[in-house]
């Protein structure tokens, strides 16, 4: 069983983030992006567990409603249409070379690390003010584990989008680091 609720859905620049390593799983929940901000979740079984799910043997507090449903179909053909996981790659690079040329060598920076537009910047110290910070200047992000700043920004941002990112946040970083250093 694969977790593809976060990172599947384009957000890694395929389908789903498994498929960079090859794994086929038998059992993969999805939710979030399935329906571009409508709630919804679904559950994809292959041949190994399918026989496993009978009807009503499942439920799902987002799943089956029309509108969830129609939802998750559209998000589809969007992401289709647009090319959206090809975006998600080319400015998911773009992004994170710019981060790693910003932040190159500097004392603090662990490791920027991720795929497509899922993106974590490991700090050597606790990063939670970043977030009011990052807000105050007009971007919003969160943090994990206390030290990463976590960027899953829309599979629609354009480079010139993610060099503003890199413009707020990398001047947000380095003040952070020199202080207390």
């Amino acid at each position: 069983m694969i977790d593809e609720v976060q990172c599947g859905m384009g957000r890694t620049g395929k389908w789903f983030a498994h498929q960079w390593s090859g794994i086929k799983p038998d059992v993969m929940p999805l939710a979030k992006g399935l329906g571009s901000g409508v709630p919804i979740g679904a559950v994809v079984a292959g041949p190994k567990a399918a026989h496993i799910f009978q009807p009503g043997n499942h439920g799902s507090t987002f799943g089956g409603n029309p509108l969830a449903m129609r939802a998750g179909v559209e998000t589809l053909r969007i992401m289709e249409e647009e090319g959206l996981l090809a975006n998600a790659v080319k400015v998911g690079e773009h992004l994170r070379a710019a981060l790693e040329r910003e932040l190159a060598g500097l004392t603090g920076v662990k490791e920027i690390r991720g795929r497509g537009l899922m993106l974590g910047i490991e700090l050597a110290k606790p990063c939670g003010e970043l977030v009011k910070r990052a807000a105050d200047n007009g971007l919003l992000l969160s943090v994990t584990a206390d030290t990463v700043i976590r960027m899953v920004p829309s599979l629609i941002m354009s480079t010139a989008e993610a060099d503003e990112v890199v413009a707020i946040l990398c001047p947000l970083i380095k003040q952070l680091l020199k202080e207390n250093a």
